[in-house]
């Protein structure tokens, strides 16, 4: 267990949500930013308010499915100074509410929530490898631990994402660097508005923020929350399907795809 104070952080998907209630929480004097997002209203007032609690912040519009343009953003920022934690939060939610889910919605969710993570994580392990420190946390879900009928490649991507973080922390121990895996439950944001469900143990996207940064913190490799639903989520993984595919039939179904 160990306990870090990061300077120099990037933040996809910072213009909303727990990206953007990630980015208040660390920003404070001494600290820069590179905050980026799709909105450019939402990440400039994301921007000024950790600007206004004493950050440096370099904000910038970025699509994570540019897997170019990312690389040399994040060769560029580490370049000027030296990044300690990239938080790989950009994502989308998408369900079969609208009578199915074709194939752009699901290209469009494993574009962003999967191929938008590696297009994060691969140059930022490429830049802290040599100095053989540095901490990665890829954004998941607690639906990465089950299928649920009702958001296939919403899940399928999450569940690829929460594997893929889960297999680079232990291969990249070795050389230094932290990797942790963030599952979180249902938080208040963008692409939770959406929801016309009940949404067990909801919490604030501030809340979720403290919990992120004190898994982070003592470099945990799974920071999932809250806990009755991973409980929940957890179970629901491992019992056998022919107990939970006629409880998952009757789940009701997330909407379309809606960015974070």
């Amino acid at each position: 267990m160990t306990t870090k104070d990061p300077t120099s952080i990037l933040i996809t998907g910072a213009s909303s949500g727990i990206g953007a209630a990630l980015a208040k929480a660390y920003a404070a004097p001494g600290v820069r930013l590179a905050l980026g997002g799709r909105n450019e209203a939402r990440l400039t007032m994301v921007a000024g308010l950790c600007r206004a609690a004493g950050a440096e912040v370099t904000a910038a519009l970025r699509d994570v499915t540019d897997a170019e343009a990312m690389a040399g953003w994040i060769a560029e920022l580490d370049q000027q100074r030296p990044l300690d934690l990239v938080i790989a939060n950009a994502g989308i939610s998408a369900g079969t509410a609208g009578g199915g889910e074709d194939r752009a919605q699901s290209e469009a969710v494993f574009a962003v929530n999967l191929d938008g993570v590696r297009n994060t994580v691969l140059p930022a392990v490429e830049r802290m490898r040599p100095r053989g420190r540095g901490q990665i946390a890829l954004m998941s879900s607690l639906a990465a631990f089950r299928g649920f009928p009702g958001a296939p490649a919403y899940c399928a991507s999450k569940a690829a994402v929460r594997i893929w973080g889960e297999a680079l922390r232990g291969h990249l121990a070795q050389e230094g660097l932290d990797v942790s895996v963030i599952c979180p439950g249902f938080v208040r944001s963008r692409m939770t508005e959406v929801n016309d469900f009940p949404m067990p143990f909801l919490m604030d996207a501030e809340r979720a923020a403290a919990i992120i940064r004190r898994g982070l913190a003592r470099n945990r490799g799974r920071i999932a929350f809250p806990w009755p639903t991973y409980v929940w989520a957890w179970l629901l993984g491992v019992l056998p399907t022919g107990l939970t595919d006629p409880l998952l039939r009757q789940m009701p179904k997330k909407p379309g795809a809606k960015a974070g």
